[in-house]
This record gives C-alpha cells, structure tokens and sequence, in this order.
C-alpha cells in the first residue's frame, strides 16, 4: 500500500434493511421479523474487513433512525463509515428487502422494496475528491448499475476516476433481471470493461448477458482477448436442495495464462445463502491484496468463504481469518477431521 492509499479496498454500493420472518415463518403469514443490513457491495466490503485488511463503503443513508441503525451495521463489521452521506430531505428513505426462508421443495422467496431510496440520489459532488486516491481497489457490481441513470453514471465516472488514481478496479457483473434486461446490462457493462482489472461473472451470466458461447474456459478467457482485463473468476454452484449445495469456482489469470481450480465444497449443510457470492468475492479480493500474484491462494479463500456463508444466517459470513485458513486444510485434508474446534 503506497502512503497515499490509506484503504485496502473501497466499494460503491446501497445498504439495505432485511427483514426476515423469524422461526421460518413466510412472508405473508409471520408475525415477527429479524431485522439485519445487507447490500452486495457492503458484504463484499465487511468479508474482506473480517479478514484483516482495511475497507470503506461509499454509500448514502437517510438522516434518520434507520439510517444510524445501517451506519453502526457498518462500523460493527470493521467497514469505515468516512464515505458514507446523509440525505436530510423529507423524503429520505432505506431500501428494504424481504427474505424467506426455503425448505424443500419450497424455494426461497424475496420482495424488494428500493424503488426512490436515498442512495439513488447520490451524486458525484457530495463526495470528497480524496477518495480517489485513497484504495489500493475499487470495487462495484452490475446492481448498483442497474438501479438508475444518476446512479450509473456516477459510478462509471468513479472508475474512471479510481483507475487514474492508480487503484485496481474490481467488478461483479451479478445480474439481476428484475432490474434490467440482458441487453441492458450489457450495453452498459461494455462501457466499463476496458477499465477492469479483476471479473467476476458467472458461466450462465455471460451467456445471458454477453451472448457468449463455449465451455466455461473459452468465456473466462475471451474476456481477457476482448478487453484487458487481468482476472476472470467463475462460481459454479450446484443446488441439490435448498439446504444441500455444492460450491466451487475457476479463476483464469491473463499474465500467466492458466486457470486455477481445486475439488468443490461438497454437500454444504445451507443455513443462509444470501451473500454467499458477495463472501466468495471477498476471500478472492483479501487473497489477491493480502498475497499478490498468488492465484491458487485467492481461489483457495474465495471458495472457502463462499461456502462458510452459506453456514450462517443473514447477509455477512461472521469469521475471521484463523476460521477461513483453519477450513482451508480441512478441506485439503487427505484424512480425518476433528469435528470440533476446541
């Protein structure tokens, strides 16, 4: 880290209320709600805090009883609050998004409610210019993209403006077709790619999005032949029930022309499978910060927590580093496995 880049990694991104039904209850029947914060950015933000290094998340809250609720979420998981905002409008308000519960063969269901939030209002001019020399990465997904035109185009121009700064850009295209179309991700999307170093985009994305064709490999490497990007990763996610998954990925790293890949984590016993993909980012993320040029590394971390998350309940994975390495040999292990830490 150079003395002017005083954070690890910044990100961009709305933080929202989730409320949950309590003792699986469903949505439209529970009496009880648990009441958490969550937003991709964030998550991917708090992962990479829990496991040592220094985050920020630039986001806008409403001056109001929720909007401290999320300030101190932040502060709580190790993420610094130095670029949050406040909007002071009467008509400031919080995302909220709604989770239930799946149990086969019922699946989990989810209602957002994040149409006019404050984050939408947010503008390039309230923040301070300093930021954009104050990470070593800047990180955004396809959500935030996609939830209106202010808001993306100040997005893109923060990348702009990080990538001038020196900063590795970092960029999930994590699509959500309930906020744009394929078509529309990738129209915007292609605007920002030639200034991404480090992908992340799944084998199904891309064929939806990109109109790619091919086996998994040939789409992770195209990206590098098309735009230069540096590092390409993929989960690959196999769903036996809504409590029994699989969890793996494929990195592919441009400079050395190899893809690295270890057995998946089989048999995931599925508490909460929110965030999983936001903590799968954060281990690839502290892996490539924390050891440069390590891919086998960042790959061994991402998997982990990937899979970790989806053990515990709410949007953010709740370890630390000894945890994640301690699952890490396990998961090498040849043999037997104490069944408990003590």
């Amino acid at each position: 880290m150079s003395e002017h880049q005083s954070f690890d990694l910044l990100t961009l991104g709305e933080i929202m209320l989730r409320l949950t039904p309590a003792f699986n209850e469903r949505l439209n029947g529970g009496e009880f709600m648990l009441r958490t914060a969550g937003g991709a950015e964030m998550n991917v933000a708090a992962g990479v805090a829990m496991l040592g290094l220094r985050t920020g998340v630039i986001s806008k809250l409403p001056a109001n009883d929720l909007g401290d609720f999320i300030k101190k979420r932040v502060r709580q998981n190790g993420v610094s609050d130095d670029f949050l905002v406040y909007d002071h409008s009467k008509n400031a308000r919080l995302g909220v998004y709604y989770y239930e519960y799946g149990a086969y063969p019922r699946k989990p269901r989810i209602v957002y409610d994040r149409m006019n939030t404050s984050f939408q209002t947010l503008h390039i001019g309230e923040l301070d210019p300093v930021i954009y020399s104050s990470a070593r990465c800047f990180h955004v997904s396809g959500i935030t993209l996609a939830l209106g035109e202010q808001i993306r185009a100040n997005a893109i121009e923060m990348i702009k403006r990080f990538k001038k700064e020196g900063a590795l850009i970092s960029f999930d295209v994590n699509f959500r077709g309930n906020l744009w179309s394929g078509q529309e991700a990738r129209a915007c999307i292609e605007q920002i790619l030639p200034y991404v170093d480090i992908f992340f985009c799944s084998d199904s994305t891309a064929r939806l999005t990109f109109g790619k064709k091919g086996d998994v490999r040939e789409i992770m490497k195209s990206f590098t032949k098309d735009y230069p990007i540096r590092l390409v990763a993929s989960t690959e996610r196999v769903v036996l029930s809504p409590k029994l998954h699989n969890f793996g990925s494929k990195l592919y790293a441009a400079d050395t022309d190899t893809f690295y890949e270890e057995a998946p984590y089989d048999h995931i016993d599925v508490v909460d499978r929110i965030g999983s993909g936001d903590a799968y980012l954060s281990g690839v993320l502290y892996g490539l910060l924390a050891n440069p040029g390590d891919y086998q590394k960042a790959l061994e971390y991402g998997n982990a927590t990937g899979s970790f998350k989806n053990t515990v309940p709410g949007d953010l994975m709740n370890t630390d580093l000894t945890e994640i390495q301690g699952i890490i040999r396990d998961h090498k292990a040849a043999g037997a496995v104490s069944e408990m830490d003590r």
